[in-house]
């Protein structure tokens, strides 16, 4: 049988919950990258001049060279098998929070799950490109590939985008102070 302190307690307790559950700490998921993958300075033994990022897609690393024999390194996500670009471009152009539109060939391919971003996303926290995107050109054309931030920093070191080079936000930013439009990028 109910007691009237059992009632009163009852309505105290529901009261008072949601303030409870506001004031409680929520858990966030924490990543930690996997320490070869974070920027740090390497040997590198290279003809390559200073300025020029040379990507390594099967070593999972872009190469920042500084001189003949040093290089600051990330590491990186690259494309799936087959979506993966090759061969010399230049930095075309630069952003900051840049805007993100799926090209044709991610529609094509997805259209579930790409077909509507088709007009665009705007940049931010939320945005495929993450906090900065570096634009590869050749020959003065847009190649449609990118160097560029990520919102899924767990997949760095693996091959699971639609060709770009993804990196850590923190590591975009870092990289995209460092490197210049026009710089020569190789992906090897």
């Amino acid at each position: 049988m109910l007691t009237r302190r059992d009632v009163l307690t009852g309505i105290l307790a529901a009261a008072l919950a949601p303030q409870a559950a506001l004031a409680a700490p929520k858990k966030k998921k924490i990543f930690v990258i996997n320490p070869e993958f974070r920027p740090q300075y390497v040997s590198y033994d290279s003809s390559y001049a200073p300025g020029t990022v040379v990507i390594d897609p099967r070593g999972r690393f872009l190469y920042l060279i500084e001189d003949s024999f040093t290089a600051r390194r990330y590491g990186v996500g690259v494309g799936r098998a087959g979506r993966v670009f090759h061969g010399v471009a230049k930095v075309g152009r630069k952003a900051k929070w840049p805007r993100w539109i799926p090209t044709n060939g991610m529609i094509r391919r997805q259209p579930e799950k790409y077909a509507r971003y088709a007009g665009g996303v705007a940049g931010g926290p939320r945005n495929p490109l993450g906090a900065r995107a570096l634009y590869l050109y050749r020959n003065g054309r847009d190649t449609h590939y990118r160097i560029h931030g990520t919102t899924e920093p767990w997949t760095i070191g693996r091959a699971v985008s639609n060709g770009c080079i993804r990196m850590v936000n923190e590591h975009v930013m870092d990289l995209y102070a460092r490197v210049p439009v026009g710089a020569r990028v190789v992906v090897i």
